[in-house]
């Protein structure tokens, strides 16, 4: 029955022609769809696109930026389409004619919009696509994607750019901090001296107007010591004077005389003793005078050295402030520009606030730091200006104790003329006790001593009176020392503390700008290079592919090679009998029948298999990881599809073959060939879990790539069900065939 069946179907010429032109549709088909479609994606660069360039560009950063330029340059350098860059109204009027299949265009604020995501009022940049379906509309879809792209390559642009500014930012706090924490260290450094010699300044002062104190005491009483002696002088002065004056008297006083000359001799003794322990007290004074001058020379090159350094060291607080202050002033910025990069990024409101927030406890340790700085820089002016008012104290200190010397440079002349004189005085009035017996005949030389009695007792009451007022003046001077030695001590106490606080203050600033430098990582140029790359495209795309077509072909391969598989059976049955009237009605059996109607048609599907295998293989060059499965696959799929087809001409004649034409419409749908499936519709979808042409596609589909072999043998022995299921049904109708037979059977059919 096979063989009488091909002796029909070639006994003419034009059966020949048919049967070879009804055998090559599939090939013709699928090859040629598959050929057109081979690798699309390849030859997007013969898609002609206009290129607008309108931007005006923009000043960022003190330098003047075309980013709609530098774009294009790099569009058109990268060839994937076939650019061209044309004016505004080409592109409109090319787009329109169909000359471009679509425009893009970046207007002429672009690069100020662009510029702006780093001001107070930042705006977003637009880039233009013009497209017009009626030209193509997967070329609107490409443009759209393409656009896409464009946008990427733009916001990577632009982040990598705001990223580098922003990490150069961070690394400048950065060295700005360290070199606070540098001169936090000096600082330390100097305050540690500073408040050591503060220390050694408040032992001393307090050392001096512990001293001043007794100096003042001693004073007070040599002023009163020295105005006793003073009167006393001037008391002897007169007495002298009348002992001159009545010594014509003398030769009849002279039993008085005698008496009170005793009574002189002793007081005289004991002037002379006086007057020599004043000696004494006056050269003691005039020694703790120099001392204590050159003392207070000492102690003001001390004064001077000390407000010296502590001028320096307010200086160097004062530039540490600054230094402080500048580096707290940047933050705000930082923080402004790390929120415009990760806005440009696309991270939401809350994303942003976690990043800013991580930066939270630098500006707080910033903070802390600053007022720490400005702090001690009000201590160290404060240590400064009392520093100059201890250099002044010690100035007047030097010059009271210069007049101090000098008073007693002048106490101990006055004093050494006073024990001169009291010695003589002694002398002579011992002498006057002893010879009184010769009064008489001594009364000359009774008058001319008296006389220079009269003389040194003159003396003797200038000189007194001139240590009584020194001593008064040395007194106040004293006194003055005295307070002025306490002010000292208790300023100098002050200044210790206050140095003491200012090391303990410098040295946590000194760690906290230390801290604050560990905080914040080191960078170089090419760290910030590389992290910059990162920020501005964080996240890279790894294809990890199971399986992979290769080409767009390729992927549309196993839809339309089942395709091509329907119709070409499809083609088949309108030249090939379904079933032998004769051996019907010869009462042959029904199985053979049935086989025979089914092998005649599966044969010649074979034979388009083949040449459409041999198309995917050799002409079109597609990767198949197992070729003798595919063809496999591709038999199998011919023979169902021979056998469904089979099953409808023998039930329903014409009308099945219109129904073969209908399934294969449904099946062209549900068969999930170009997109996935889960796209379609339910009932669509329940019908692609059904139809045998789904589970051809995807059985082509595993073996061609090299997918799951289990899931393209569940997809094959859904064919087979189909297949037998199929033969059994056209069995079915043959027996009945055999049996019975209808009007239908006696009328012509419509088609074949």
């Amino acid at each position: 029955m096979i063989a009488a069946e091909f002796r029909r179907l070639t006994a003419t010429r034009l059966g020949v022609i048919a049967l070879i032109a009804l055998t090559c549709v599939p090939v013709i088909y699928g090859g040629l769809y598959l050929w057109a479609n081979q690798d699309p994606y390849n030859r997007l660069d013969q898609i002609p696109v206009a290129l607008v360039v309108s931007d005006t560009g923009a000043t960022v950063d003190d330098s003047f930026h075309n980013y709609g330029d530098e774009i294009s340059d790099e569009v058109l350098d990268d060839g994937t389409f076939d650019w061209h860059l044309v004016s505004a109204a080409e592109a409109e009027t090319g787009v329109d004619d169909a000359t471009y299949d679509f425009s893009v265009t970046l207007p002429a604020d672009f690069s100020t919009a662009l510029a702006s995501a780093s001001s107070d009022d930042p705006e977003q940049a637009e880039v233009i696509l013009t497209t017009n379906d009626a030209n193509s509309y997967l070329a609107t879809t490409i443009g759209e994607q393409a656009v896409k792209t464009l946008r990427t390559s733009i916001v990577e642009k632009v982040n990598k750019e705001a990223a580098d500014q922003f990490l150069l930012g961070i690394s400048t706090i950065r060295g700005k901090i360290s070199d606070a924490a540098s001169g936090a260290t000096t600082l330390l450094d100097g305050a540690t001296t500073a408040s050591s010699g503060a220390n050694s300044l408040a032992t001393g002062t307090a050392t001096l107007s512990t001293g001043a104190a007794s100096l003042a005491s001693g004073a007070a009483t040599l002023a009163t010591g020295a105005q006793s002696a003073a009167d006393g002088a001037t008391a002897l002065s007169t007495g002298a004077a009348s002992a001159a004056t009545g010594a014509q008297d003398l030769a009849t006083g002279a039993a008085t005389l005698s008496t009170g000359a005793a009574s002189a001799a002793t007081g005289a003794q004991d002037v002379a003793n006086g007057a020599s322990s004043l000696a004494t007290g006056a050269a003691t004074l005039q020694t703790g005078a120099h001392d204590l001058s050159t003392g207070a020379k000492t102690l003001t090159g001390g004064a001077d050295q000390v407000a010296a350094g502590n001028a320096q060291l307010a200086a160097q607080a004062d530039q540490i402030g600054a230094l402080a202050s500048a580096g707290v002033a940047d933050l705000p910025q930082a923080r402004t520009d790390i929120t415009a990069l990760l806005t440009q990024a696309g991270l939401s409101e809350a994303t942003i606030n976690s990043v800013l927030s991580e930066l939270d406890p630098v500006d707080t340790a910033l903070g802390d730091a600053n007022a720490q700085i400005q702090a001690v820089v009000g201590q160290v002016d404060q240590l400064a200006a009392g520093s100059a008012a201890v250099a002044t104290g010690a100035d007047s200190l030097a010059s009271g104790a210069a007049s101090l010397a000098t008073g007693s440079d002048t106490l101990a002349a006055g004093t050494s003329t006073l024990a001169t004189g009291s010695s003589s005085l002694a002398t002579g009035t011992a002498t006057l006790a002893t010879g009184a017996a010769s009064l008489a005949s001594g009364a000359g030389t009774l008058a001319s001593g008296s006389s220079t009695l009269a003389s040194g007792a003159a003396s003797l009451a200038s000189g007194t009176g001139t240590l009584a007022s020194g001593s008064s003046t040395l007194a106040d001077g004293s006194n003055t020392l005295a307070t002025g030695a306490s002010d000292a001590a208790t300023g100098a106490a002050s200044l210790a503390d206050g140095l003491g606080e200012l090391t303990t203050g410098v040295g946590t600033l000194r760690d906290g700008l230390n801290n604050g430098v560990s905080s914040i990582p080191e960078s170089t140029d090419a760290s910030r290079a590389v992290e910059s790359d990162a920020i501005a495209d964080p996240v890279a795309v790894t294809n990890n592919a199971v399986t992979a077509a290769g080409t767009y072909g390729a992927g549309l391969a196993p839809f339309f090679a089942s395709l091509a598989s329907w119709i070409g059976i499809y083609a088949l049955f309108l030249i090939v009998k379904p079933v032998s009237k004769r051996a019907i009605t010869a009462l042959r059996s029904p199985v053979k029948v049935t086989l025979a109607g089914w092998l005649t048609p599966g044969i010649l599907g074979a034979i388009q298999m083949a040449g459409l295998f041999a198309i995917l293989a050799f002409a079109l060059k597609f990767t198949i990881s197992n070729p003798v499965g595919l063809f496999g696959v591709m038999v199998l799929a011919s023979l169902t599809f021979a056998a469904i087809i089979l099953a409808l001409n023998v039930w329903l004649g014409s009308v099945g073959q219109f129904i073969g034409l209908v399934l294969m419409v449904i099946q062209l749908v549900t068969a999930g060939g170009t997109f996935p499936w889960q796209t379609l519709p339910a009932p669509l979808a329940f019908l692609h879990h059904v139809l045998p042409m789904s589970a051809a596609v995807d059985a082509m589909r595993q073996i061609m790539y090299g997918g799951d072999l289990s899931a393209a043998g569940g997809d094959m022995m859904t064919l087979l069900y189909w297949l037998v299921g199929g033969l059994l049904f056209a069995a079915i109708g043959v027996t009945r065939m055999t049996h019975t037979r209808t009007l239908r059977d006696l009328q012509p059919s419509l088609i074949g």
